[in-house]
């Protein structure tokens, strides 16, 4: 079966969603396609009267539903209906997000869809399993510890997983008994609205999730300043994150989810099984063309095996060939944009001329698109900008140690700390060092997120605030409450 298609006969929602229909409205900002450059159309840009609408519809689903009281085994039948019905419109929501993303069709029907369907089933269940409790007191006295959900969270995504993205805030917001105001990147718009749509078809009550279309510094302030949003959750750059913490805290203190940039190593010593470790780090930089928060791209070797490794990589980087997302078998993905594209390649240019050596790669594609090839850099220092700045793209940097001390040192990064890789036989010490490594997640023997969705995820240092994932992003949407009573 293919799920090849044209990417201008496509018919796109129209305009905002709120209050369960769609809402038109001046279009000013123009989408197009990453793998041709292609006019795709333009969108509206909700201002503050829109988000406004979007935050008031919200607060009259809850009002109305009783969403946040109902009984949780109903909140528990709806949202699975809800991704049922993602599962079953996967072609069409597919095809809306691979059309101005980076994301093939093929890989978004066999991934995101069914992994943001599943992340939906499992929050899900949270509803009625999640309960009060009661705390030790004197006699006499009654003591609980009670939650309730906030009321309207707002979420802004980014553009690199739409439809992840957008799972991953709606899941447990909505579990927890809230509703949503969604701004997705502009960029990529049309994916969350379908989500939207699909949620009034499955039951959910309308206005529970509103998805208000526009950019960071107008739309995504006005949301996060909103009085009448309760809690913000967001994913995004380290910058961004900065920012919506000033705006929220000039316009009021209110509760944030933030997972924010990442500059992970992945350390390798020379016991490690190297056939292994070439697939982990291939793929821990090159999916999505490196255009992902937790992006291997600090490959950190011992030195006897680095340039064994190096070769490996550098066959494996060279083999790739770029294809439109829309096209029957996925090839390598696009750079979100042209001026993305500059910035990788700006970098690159300044890693070598700072003494990194190119290995591989380091030039676009000769292709229509915006294609950046794999690349891999050697020989660089510890203050190289392709080893201190998040690239946000296909490029990796290999250096070499001599010690396990070095090898941590190396590891360590003064901003970020979202992941990180360990590659070794010797479990000792990986467990050892999995305690030394300062990031939020530490993979051994592999790279990469799996289907465990139980497992929470979110950075350390400038890298984020909080969870999303686990029983940690359920409980990050609802509030405690301690009730004393004297008997």
């Amino acid at each position: 079966m293919t799920f090849a298609f044209d990417p201008l006969g496509l018919t796109l929602p129209p305009g905002h969603h709120i209050g369960g229909q769609y809402v038109s409205a001046a279009e000013d900002i123009a989408v197009s396609a990453p793998s041709n450059g292609a006019s795709l159309g333009s969108i509206p840009r909700a201002d503050a009267a829109m988000v406004d609408r979007a935050v008031e519809a919200a607060r009259t689903a809850l009002r109305t539903s009783g969403w946040g009281i109902v009984a949780p085994r109903d909140r528990l039948r709806a949202l699975h209906r809800w991704a049922d019905l993602i599962e079953q419109e996967a072609e069409t929501l597919a095809r809306l997000e691979a059309v101005c993303s980076s994301r093939p069709v093929a890989e978004v029907i066999a991934g995101d869809i069914p992994v943001t369907a599943e992340q939906i089933r499992f929050f899900a269940e949270f509803a009625d399993k999640e309960c009060d409790t009661l705390a030790p007191t004197a006699e006499g006295h009654l003591g609980m510890i009670t939650s309730e959900p906030y009321g309207v969270v707002g979420a802004i995504t980014p553009w690199n997983f739409p439809i992840s993205m957008a799972g991953w805030k709606l899941g447990p917001a909505l579990a927890a008994g809230n509703a949503v105001v969604l701004k997705p990147s502009e960029m990529t718009p049309w994916s969350a609205l379908f989500m939207a749509e699909l949620s009034v078809r499955a039951g959910l009550p309308a206005g529970l999730i509103n998805v208000v279309l526009g950019d960071g510094p107008g739309t995504g302030a006005a949301i996060t300043g909103h009085p009448g949003i309760d809690k913000v959750s967001f994913t995004g750059s380290t910058r961004a994150g900065a920012a919506i913490m000033e705006n929220v805290a000039r316009c009021g203190i209110k509760p944030m989810t933030l997972e924010l940039g990442g500059k992970s190593p992945m350390v390798v010593f020379a016991d490690a099984d190297l056939d292994l470790v070439a697939d982990c780090l291939e793929r821990g930089i090159l999916p999505n063309a490196g255009q992902f928060c937790v992006a291997g791209s600090r490959m950190i070797v011992a030195r006897e095996i680095a340039g064994d490794l190096a070769e490996r990589l550098t066959e494996r980087f060279n083999r790739h060939v770029p294809a439109p997302t829309w096209a029957e078998h996925p090839g390598f993905c696009p750079i979100i944009s042209e001026t993305q594209l500059t910035r990788i390649d700006g970098i690159v240019h300044a890693a070598r001329d700072h003494g990194a050596d190119i290995l591989c790669g380091g030039t676009r594609f000769d292709t229509e698109g915006s294609y950046y090839r794999p690349t891999l850099l050697g020989g660089a220092a510890m203050d190289n900008p392709a080893v201190t700045d998040e690239i946000f793209g296909p490029v990796a940097t290999l250096q070499t140690f001599d010690s396990e001390d070095e090898a941590i040192a190396m590891a360590a990064h003064p901003t970020y700390g979202l992941c990180a890789g360990l590659f070794t036989r010797d479990l000792a010490r990986a467990l050892r060092l999995s305690r030394r490594i300062e990031a939020g997640t530490v993979w051994i023997n592999r790279y990469g997120r799996s289907r465990d969705h139980i497992l929470p995820t979110g950075g350390w240092k400038a890298s984020g605030l909080g969870k999303d994932l686990g029983r940690e992003a359920y409980t990050a949407n609802r509030r405690t409450k301690s009730v004393l009573a004297t008997l």
